[in-house]
């Protein structure tokens, strides 16, 4: 049982990961875009990420802290489940400290409906002439959060290597 749980969660902080790492990876190309390309292009992520931060975010958190209360605190793999769970939260934290005040931004225009029209409501502000910094916060984002899933991927994959004490 706890080696399938450490299964699960290494493939839930995979898709988890997945996320930041596709916008990090469109990084380059989207700092050559216009605004107006940029701003619609913004949209193409809802509902696809959502949905898999549902799962890659929310679920890797949950099994990740189910498996941390199932080991052993006398252990080094303790200790990386530890580290994989915190860097999960700050992962997280991240998200909705940063990013979800700019996906508003950008989605004001966009007559959304159901769940996304409640999550992301109405902005806090408007797009300025420099628009680049909303660009690049919400980008920044992603590649903190981007590094902060890879650490807690690498934690649980030395984890699930070491023996079990």
């Amino acid at each position: 049982m706890y080696e399938l749980l450490q299964v699960l969660s290494t493939l839930l902080v995979s898709v988890g990961m997945a996320l930041p790492l596709a916008h990090a990876l469109e990084l380059p190309g989207k700092r050559r875009l216009q605004r107006e390309t940029y701003v619609a292009v913004q949209t193409i992520y809802y509902p696809g990420f959502t949905i898999g931060g549902l799962f890659g975010e929310f679920g890797a958190i949950l099994s990740t802290g189910l498996l941390l209360l199932l080991t052993s605190m006398a252990t080094a793999r303790f200790w990386l489940v530890l580290a994989a769970l915190t860097c999960l939260r700050i992962m997280h934290a991240l998200y909705w400290v940063i990013t979800p005040p700019v996906n508003k931004v950008w989605l004001k225009d966009h007559k959304l409906r159901g769940p996304g029209a409640n999550f992301f409501g109405r902005p806090s502000q408007a797009i300025e002439d420099d628009w680049r910094p909303l660009r690049d916060r919400r980008e920044m984002s992603h590649l903190a959060r981007g590094v902060f899933a890879m650490l807690s991927l690498a934690a649980l994959v030395v984890a699930g290597r070491l023996r079990s004490a």
